[in-house]
């Protein structure tokens, strides 16, 4: 495979910012990136999104030519670069956009998977030790709220777009669609500054929220079942509700603010 000089073309990114008199966060705003996705192209650990060599050169007044080649070509020597050479480095450079993206899936996949089959035995080993014939349906509520946190993990994990369309940044938006998935935040503009935050911290919570509610429902049920009182188990159910609830909204609302 024709390999690209990461590191050469980091530096060449680097040059170009500086020249420019950007900042990493400067230049991530204009390309509704984070800054860090900025430091890692200029530090050779990533290559930018195929989508981005057109506004990345456009903003940096190159040729999508000069940023593969990573050196400024004259106007007339442009013509001169080898065609089949040019071909290669954005085949190559597309197979590794690729490749990165299927490598990113499959670890999303496995992660979500694995919160999900732990939950789940959980569930059952919790049914099997409490070996409370009306377990289920005492607790139907709050395993409603499991059933939501796998839903909202699938969707954050795996089918969660990594960058939103731009009218979101052209408009100070404070709900996000994507299809049957609505999300309303009053105060909280979504944008793709902020979106690649809210995706990240919305996974982990996801997984958290996963792995750890039938744990807090035991400790409930066991509370419950000490003190033979219905009204604690009526309770604990009102109390997972508001962890529920609050593991969901409040860190988006907060990464969303801080990246807006």
């Amino acid at each position: 495979m024709y390999e690209l000089d990461r590191e050469k073309f980091g530096s060449f990114i680097a040059q170009l910012r500086k020249e420019k008199g950007y900042t990493q966060k400067e230049l991530a705003e204009k390309l509704s990136i984070s800054d860090k996705a900025v430091s890692k192209w200029e530090t050779g650990k990533s290559l930018p999104d195929i989508s981005l060599l057109v506004p990345l050169a456009d903003i940096m007044e190159v040729t999508v030519t000069e940023l593969l080649e990573a050196r400024r070509i004259e106007g007339a020597q442009i013509t001169a670069v080898p065609v089949e050479d040019m071909v290669k480095k954005a085949l190559t450079y597309s197979e590794e956009s690729q490749e990165k993206s299927t490598r990113l899936k499959v670890k999303h996949c496995i992660l979500c998977g694995a919160g999900i089959l732990a939950g789940l035995l959980e569930i059952l080993g919790l049914v099997l030790l409490t070996k409370d014939t009306d377990f289920l349906s005492r607790y139907s509520s709050v395993f409603g709220l499991e059933g939501l946190s796998i839903l909202f993990g699938v969707y954050f994990w795996i089918f969660a777009k990594e960058k939103i369309p731009s009218f979101y940044d052209e408009n100070k938006l404070n709900f996000y669609s994507d299809g049957v998935f609505r999300i309303n935040m009053p105060g909280l503009h979504f944008n793709n500054r902020n979106w690649p935050y809210i995706v990240r911290v919305s996974r982990l919570s996801m997984l958290a929220l996963m792995v750890l509610c039938p744990l807090v429902y035991f400790i409930l049920y066991f509370v419950a079942s000490l003190f033979s009182s219905a009204d604690i188990a009526f309770a604990g159910q009102f109390i997972i509700l508001f962890i529920f609830l609050g593991s969901v909204f409040i860190p988006i609302y907060a990464v969303g603010k801080k990246y807006e």
